[in-house]
């Protein structure tokens, strides 16, 4: 009689993704602009013209949702709850003024990054998953650490420039059941890789525009 032997478990997609893309999603958090971001050594209008580039951003992104609504894969990933718009528009209207859709420039580098969503989100579900993995699992990581760090540096209160950061739900189970969908999404090995390098990309476009806006606000780093 031979012997069998089960296959070894296979690693599952999140785990693998998050340590894949470790160091990349570093490089953004330690940029000029976000760590005086984080130390409160920034003015309220300087802070917003990241919430301004970030209207840039997902807009598109969200904009891919609605194009991908048929999709069963990377509709699933398209949360209740998850979309980030409606208090991006609040955030502009709380910093510029009602006449603040006037008033929005966006940056060369917010404009690459937006040209590459355009260009994977609309037609290759995994491209879109890998983008919006990078933008809401990021918001609801380390963007619940900025925003309460923005709410006492601006003083800031009853969430008034800071909707884009509020969820419906605890960040953690939120976290949990998207990494459940990672998991679960019938992609083979070669996706997953496909995913996993343009996951990189887009941690690489963030961080690009990023470092856009220090340059723009001749923002040193910290002694």
């Amino acid at each position: 009689m031979v012997e069998e032997h089960p296959e070894p478990a296979r690693e599952r997609f999140s785990a693998r993704l998050r340590s894949a893309t470790r160091t990349d999603h570093g490089d953004a958090e330690s940029s000029a602009y976000m760590t005086a971001l984080v130390e409160g050594r920034l003015s309220r209008d300087q802070y917003a013209l990241l919430v301004e580039q970030m209207y840039f951003v997902y807009d598109v992104l969200e904009e891919a949702a609605d194009h991908l609504r048929a999709d069963a894969t990377a509709s699933a990933f398209d949360l209740p709850g998850f979309r980030r718009m409606d208090g991006l528009r609040a955030d502009l209207a709380f910093f510029y003024g009602p006449g603040w859709s006037g008033d929005l420039r966006e940056d060369e580098a917010t404009r690459r990054y937006c040209d590459r969503l355009r260009e994977v989100c609309f037609d290759w579900p995994g491209g879109f998953v890998a983008h919006h993995y990078t933008r809401y699992l990021g918001d609801l990581s380390g963007g619940q650490y900025i925003g309460r760090r923005l709410k006492g540096a601006y003083d800031l209160v009853d969430g008034d420039g800071l909707r884009f950061y509020q969820f419906e739900g605890r960040p953690k189970a939120l976290k949990d059941r998207y990494r459940a969908l990672l998991d679960a999404a019938p992609w083979d090995e070669a996706e997953r890789a496909r995913i996993i390098a343009e996951v990189k990309t887009a941690y690489r476009l963030n961080r690009e525009l990023i470092a856009s806006l220090g340059r723009r606000l001749s923002i040193e780093p910290a002694a």
